[in-house]
């Protein structure tokens, strides 16, 4: 599958920011310096071979959004190396880059960074995981259906039949679509989106 390098910016509802603060939290980046040693002098490396390429994905699973990515900064402590993603990314990090290019994989915050091959290996199971994890946070948290509503260009208040859902739904396909110029993560989001109204709907009747 392929990735749009700045689709993520495109689909996320009120741009980047909002992303970057549900990625990494608050409170997460203090600590996971401090746990990486970033607050001990360092040395900054440039990015080299295959970090200086556009070979990872960074999957947000909380919002569902992938988006392909390059290393931005590296550095070399006496623990190892941790690296931070390229701009719009750079909020993303300092992780164990060690640990990313043996394991395909590392954590931040509520952010995956994955190798391409690891992300082609892994993605159903990782998009399952966290679907699941959104329905049920959906059920726990009164989902309003807000953030999905202003995706699909639907009115933010009121009740929303099936047939209005449906008829957003149509009409962004016909740009969403990847046989239409669009993409399979756009047209994926504008269908969890659609789903995600019509359960509301369906609970509420």
């Amino acid at each position: 599958m392929m990735l749009k390098p700045n689709f993520l910016a495109k689909t996320t509802l009120s741009g980047l920011r909002p992303w970057r603060r549900r990625c990494i939290g608050p409170e997460a980046a203090q600590p996971l310096r401090a746990f990486y040693g970033i607050l001990a002098p360092a040395r900054v490396l440039k990015a080299r071979g295959m970090t200086n390429t556009e070979g990872w994905v960074v999957y947000n699973g909380s919002l569902g959004v992938a988006d392909k990515v390059t290393i931005g900064q590296i550095e070399q402590h006496e623990s190892g190396r941790t690296a931070c993603l390229a701009p719009p990314y750079d909020a993303v990090g300092p992780f164990n880059l060690d640990e990313l290019e043996k394991e395909g994989r590392v954590a931040f915050g509520a952010c995956l960074v994955l190798s391409l091959q690891k992300w082609a290996e892994i993605q159903d199971e990782l998009r399952a995981e966290a679907l699941k994890k959104r329905r049920a946070a959906m059920l726990m948290n009164s989902y309003d259906g807000q953030e999905h509503r202003e995706l699909l260009k639907l009115p933010l208040e009121g009740e929303l039949l099936p047939s209005e859902i449906n008829a957003a739904f149509r009409r962004l396909a016909k740009k969403a679509h990847p046989d239409a110029g669009g993409s399979n993560e756009e047209y994926r989001l504008i269908s969890e989106a659609r789903d995600a109204l019509i359960e509301q709907y369906e609970n509420a009747s």
